[in-house]
């Protein structure tokens, strides 16, 4: 008997010395070692606040709040005290506490004391316990537990409990006692616990209150429905007073509410309507109206007037005059995926007729209608007539079903870079741009344009794969620095999702044998923030290669030597970019100091990058004259320049422009192409048929010789290559230029 006891004995000894360097090792490395939920165990050490081992007068294993938190004692007991010593400050102490394995419930009982609380601007500005569930990756998971909070002054100390479900995958709870950002108060806690406990009880309480709740929004959907029912309007809308005539008053439009600033209710010949102005640069003027829905409504059509006037945008996009609409459920929740806002981003001529038509979800119980001059600088919107009918469903879920197959087609999964299917690095020798191994290669493709304008083109990797399966060796990638660095509002990452696009776009050109030109798409001349751009893009992309870098897209009205050295750019006078520039990008190029294209290339080279770089002249790089009289650049040490030309069917004099500098230097012909919409910033007579341009053009670039990217591979960017998003060939520009990059020759019947 002895001799088997000591046997397991050193059985438990050798299991022991086995375990505890790992333990050891595990509370060195600082994981949490994993233990089995053990009912009525508190998890909180020192919940009632009374060791301080280390003197420092804060309770142990508690952390200090960063403001307004201290450690008081009455009569010998100690507790935490949070005081707000400002108005909207969020006094708080934190604390993670890891949840056992198995662990279904947990309960947690404090003490609290609550005075002099005045709440916030909000309602959940109060004193209050926060908690969230923490997975293994330290994301939220939910649900949450609840947030015992106090919206006024206890009566001396109060005990309070609260027991709540852990969900599945929860390993830690993060524990926030706070003041949140009341205008005063005082919050003091004590003896806190929290307990494991079985999750029978709970989750029995949470389905009787879940069956209860949802009875509830039974009951009130109906009474919703029920009065909806008996509001809908002789000719079947469900909004009354839409026409703004009716008012018990004389001063307001029946049932509808009034926005907090800027409304009134103004009459023209004899008709009211609502107006809604803002004067105050990134005011929010908005009118809200909540419209209960009758049952069995799948979809709506929702049909107004409207006028805007003296409309100036503001910083973002949205900052303009909207109607947007939510649809709520019976508990009052928005419903994902609100129907899209109808807006206006200028004056209108006039008043105009406007129609919106969606789906409905059968929870949603009432709709929200919020005409709004959004944050714009300035601004007028006049309403009237407002008629909201339900409607045929049918169409709407075949169109939203035929989105949604669009969207599946439009999308193309990022690559991991293939090295073995990089083109090989080229470089400039003389005339010729020579791959690694020597042979010639003439670079044809196309413009993949989106990214100029929108820092999120959902497009954009289709057209790059479009313009591959075209047959383009290189595709031109219009940019915008403001976009790369994270600079515009709308941007909250930093730019970081845009430079990945534009690695994925490249990625994919790449791993085809193909090309990637980035072209840094801005117009005038040169700033300090365009070399900003290339050093950072060049190292980046330094040495890579399958891609080419070209500097700026069409500089125009600077001499030749502002154009390759820099200096001050006055007001220019005439028509410029208007099209493509904001307000605030026109008044910042109204005079400013350029730091010359080659102060880009030097930006380029700074890095060690050897990339070819494209080189556009003057005239929106129409014109290369000055490149064959002495303005050529020194690309110290890179692997070459190739000019940039940019011709469109209103241009003339192709020999002068560029024929030159074709005598000594490749030319890339950056934009050309021909619309059969004819542009409106200039005479309809000076812009020549395409079907007659076109194959002309080709004919010339295929003559010469010249590298080329045609522009543009978007069905809205003129002149077009396509008509849709289906990626249809246009036939006056789209489908020459496929034939050409089939290897198709054109004829050339003359210069223009």
């Amino acid at each position: 008997m002895m001799t088997r006891s000591l046997h397991s004995l050193s059985s438990i000894g050798s299991a022991l010395r086995r375990l505890i360097p790992s333990a050891l090792l595990a509370l060195a490395l600082g994981v949490a070692v994993s233990q089995a939920a053990d009912p009525g165990v508190d998890l909180l050490k020192n919940g009632d606040l009374e060791m301080d081992g280390n003197s420092d007068q804060w309770p142990d294993d508690w952390s200090k709040a960063k403001l307004g938190g201290s450690w008081e004692a009455e009569e010998g007991n100690h507790f935490i005290r949070l005081k707000a010593g400002e108005p909207d400050q969020m006094i708080m102490i934190y604390r993670e506490i890891p949840i056992p394995a198995g662990a279904g419930a947990l309960e947690l009982k404090f003490r609290a004391r609550v005075s002099g609380i005045q709440i916030g601007t909000s309602p959940w500005f109060d004193a209050r316990i926060m908690m969230d569930f923490l997975g293994a990756d330290r994301q939220v998971v939910k649900p949450g537990p609840p947030a015992p909070n106090f919206r006024k002054d206890t009566d001396g100390w109060v005990e309070k409990d609260v027991k709540f479900l852990v969900p599945e995958g929860a390993k830690i709870l993060k524990f926030m006692p706070t003041l949140f950002k009341v205008t005063a108060g005082t919050f003091d806690i004590d003896n806190l616990s929290l307990t494991v406990i079985d999750d029978t009880e709970v989750k029995a309480a949470a389905a009787a209150k879940q069956e209860e709740a949802a009875a509830k929004q039974s009951q009130k959907a109906d009474a919703k429905r029920a009065k909806a029912a008996a509001n809908v309007q002789p000719d079947g809308s469900i909004i009354a007073n839409g026409n703004f005539e009716a008012s018990k008053n004389n001063e307001w439009p029946d049932g509808w509410p009034h926005p907090k600033t800027g409304g009134s209710w103004p009459a023209e010949e004899g008709n009211h309507f609502l107006r809604l102005s803002s004067t105050t640069p990134g005011e929010m003027v908005m009118l809200y109206r909540e419209l209960d829905l009758p049952t069995g409504v799948q979809a709506l059509e929702l049909k107004w007037r409207w006028r805007v006037t003296g409309l100036k945008k503001g910083a973002v996009p949205w900052n303009d005059a909207r109607i947007l609409f939510k649809l709520k459920d019976a508990a009052g929740k928005d419903i994902p995926n609100a129907p899209g806002p109808v807006y206006s981003q200028k004056d209108t001529d006039g008043w105009v007729e406007k129609s919106t038509r969606f789906l409905v979800p059968e929870n949603a119980v009432s709709l929200v209608l919020m005409p709004s001059v959004f944050q714009a600088q300035a601004g007028t919107l006049d309403i009237d007539d407002f008629s909201i009918k339900p409607t045929e469903p049918g169409p709407l879920i075949a169109a939203k079903a035929a989105q949604e197959a669009a969207d599946k087609k439009l999308y193309v999964a990022p690559e991991e870079p293939n090295k073995a299917k990089w083109p090989k690095e080229l470089h400039v020798d003389g005339k010729k741009v020579l791959d690694s191994d020597g042979r010639e290669v003439l670079l044809q493709g196309v413009n993949a344009g989106g990214l100029e304008t929108l820092a999120t083109d959902k497009h954009i990797m289709r057209s790059a794969l479009v313009g591959m399966e075209w047959g383009s060796n290189i595709i031109r990638l219009p940019v915008k620095e403001e976009f790369w660095f994270g600079r515009n509002p709308i941007q909250k990452d930093g730019g970081k999702a845009y430079r990945e696009t534009v690695d994925n776009i490249v990625n994919l050109v790449a791993n085809r044998g193909g090309y990637v030109l980035l072209d840094l798409h801005r117009f005038r001349a040169p700033k300090p923030e365009h070399a900003e751009f290339w050093k950072d893009a060049a190292e980046h992309y330094k040495n890579h290669p399958a891609v080419l870098f070209d500097l700026f897209n069409e500089p125009h009205d600077i001499s030749w030597e502002v154009w390759k050295n820099g200096g001050f750019v006055e007001e220019k006078k005439g028509a410029d970019e208007s099209a493509f520039l904001s307000d605030e990008e026109k008044a910042k190029n109204s005079g400013f100091q350029s730091v010359g294209m080659q102060a880009l290339l030097d930006a380029v080279r700074s890095t060690g990058a050897k990339n070819i770089v494209i080189v556009g002249g003057l005239g929106w790089s129409g014109d290369l004259s000055g490149i064959a009289n002495g303005y050529t650049l020194d690309d110290k040490g890179g692997n070459g320049i190739i000019y940039g030309w940019h011709i469109y069917n209103w241009h003339k004099d192709w020999q002068g422009r560029v024929m030159a500098a074709a005598e000594k230097y490749p030319i890339l012909v950056g934009e050309f192409g021909a619309d059969e919409k004819k542009v409106n910033f200039l005479p309809v007579e000076i812009q020549e048929d395409p079907y007659t341009w076109v194959p002309d053009m080709l004919g010339f670039l295929q003559k010469n010789g010249f590298h080329w990217t045609a522009w543009c591979l978007h069905p809205k960017a003129t002149p077009v290559l396509i008509s849709d998003w289906e990626y249809t060939p246009t036939p006056f520009w789209g489908e020459f230029a496929r034939r050409a990059l089939k290897g198709e020759k054109f004829e050339m019947k003359k210069m223009r």
